[in-house]
């Protein structure tokens, strides 16, 4: 959480310090040409690939509720049409998540995603009680006191940062609050944190402490169709999809209209007439391209595992680039016990943050997806 939210506070000041309002436009203006290209390639692969992984998401909650509420026939191939997954997916994201991708900003989000935040609270506790007070048909479950290996740890880590990893949001919530100032900014997303550290540890220590090793990787769906308080909370997660994606989406749709106008040499004054037109097909083309990879990917952890370790990037290195780069723009006479630890803290962002990008997503290639 140290390094997570000083990287939150780092983005938020170099942001204010070069007037830029998006996570790539930051890097560029503090760090240059190379680190901004390589920020926003990886920003394009990450918000691309989590936009899939929250598709499938919906997917794997909706067979759940769907399963509860309509009684299938017996024999293969005899469900309704109107219950494949294909067409469940796809219906939720055109009438909800393809409306809320158009807008030119994010900030009306607030409100739903407020919602949504309740609701991880509701599902942190339903699985909270589901470990105290077990469902009685459950059978006794496997649980293992030791990594199978030394490096099984650090293979957790792509999950553990794409959870807390709301980096590339970040600037661009930062410059849509009413003032934004970087001690209230720091304030903020320390609560928001500690809040996420919360409900990530409740639900992911109890929900492997009920199931064992055969936890599914979406812990709701090791818990039985007809049970109704999962059901609410397979629900919340649905909502806090619905709200996500759209806000990961106006990262990616940003990238690709910076290139866009890099590449043809137009600044966003001249560009205005046709930017509605522009946007537009960004986020059909975007929406379409995603909706058709999560049909015929059905494992959120073949996802997680691949962008894993680009969220590694965005929490560690380039934060840690940012903050050197901003304390040797200083001028001063003599450098101060203070500088010199800055620096040495975001030499230590960017080292650990390479080391994790590099293992994590070799671990995917040749594991994960060879597998």
């Amino acid at each position: 959480l140290v390094f997570i939210i000083g990287g939150l506070v780092v983005l938020a000041y170099c942001s204010q310090a070069s007037n830029e309002r998006t996570y790539q436009e930051v890097v560029w203006a503090v760090c240059g040409k190379v680190p901004g290209v390589l920020c926003e390639v990886a920003i394009a692969v990450y918000t691309f690939g989590t936009c899939i992984a929250f598709l499938i998401i919906i997917g794997d909650q909706e067979d759940k509720i769907i399963a509860a509420l309509v009684t299938e026939p017996e024999g293969a191939g005899s469900r309704h049409w109107y219950t494949d997954r294909k067409f469940t997916i796809s219906v939720t994201a055109f009438l909800l998540i393809l409306p809320l991708s158009i807008p030119k900003e994010i900030g009306f989000q607030k409100y739903a995603s407020s919602l949504s935040v309740v609701g991880t609270w509701y599902v942190t506790a339903v699985i909270i009680i589901k470990y105290i007070w077990p469902d009685k048909e459950l059978a006794p479950v496997e649980i293992p006191t030791n990594p199978s290996t030394w490096m099984a740890v650090f293979n957790a880590m792509p999950t553990i940062c794409f959870g807390f990893q709301c980096h590339v949001s970040s600037v661009p919530v930062f410059n849509s609050m009413k003032q934004p100032e970087v001690k209230t900014w720091g304030a903020v997303v320390t609560a928001a944190m500690v809040i996420a550290l919360f409900v990530y540890t409740g639900t992911g220590v109890c929900g492997f402490l009920t199931f064992g090793t055969s936890v599914d990787q979406d812990v709701l769906l090791s818990y039985p169709s007809n049970d109704i308080p999962v059901a609410l909370a397979r629900a919340f997660i649905i909502l806090c999809v619905l709200t996500s994606y759209p806000i990961l989406h106006f990262c990616g749709r940003a990238v690709l209209e910076g290139l866009w106008l890099r590449y043809t040499g137009v600044t966003v004054e001249e560009d205005v007439v046709r930017e509605r037109r522009r946007r537009l097909l960004q986020t059909v083309t975007w929406f379409l391209l995603t909706l058709l990879l999560a049909l015929f990917i059905p494992d959120i952890g073949k996802v997680i595992s691949v962008i894993g370790g680009l969220a590694a990037c965005f929490i560690f290195v380039f934060p840690g680039l940012c903050l050197i780069q901003a304390k040797l723009s200083e001028i001063q006479e003599t450098r101060a016990v203070s500088w010199w630890a800055l620096v040495s803290y975001g030499v230590f962002m960017v080292t650990l943050g390479a080391f994790i990008f590099g293992q994590t997503t070799a671990n995917a290639i040749f594991v994960d997806l060879t597998a």
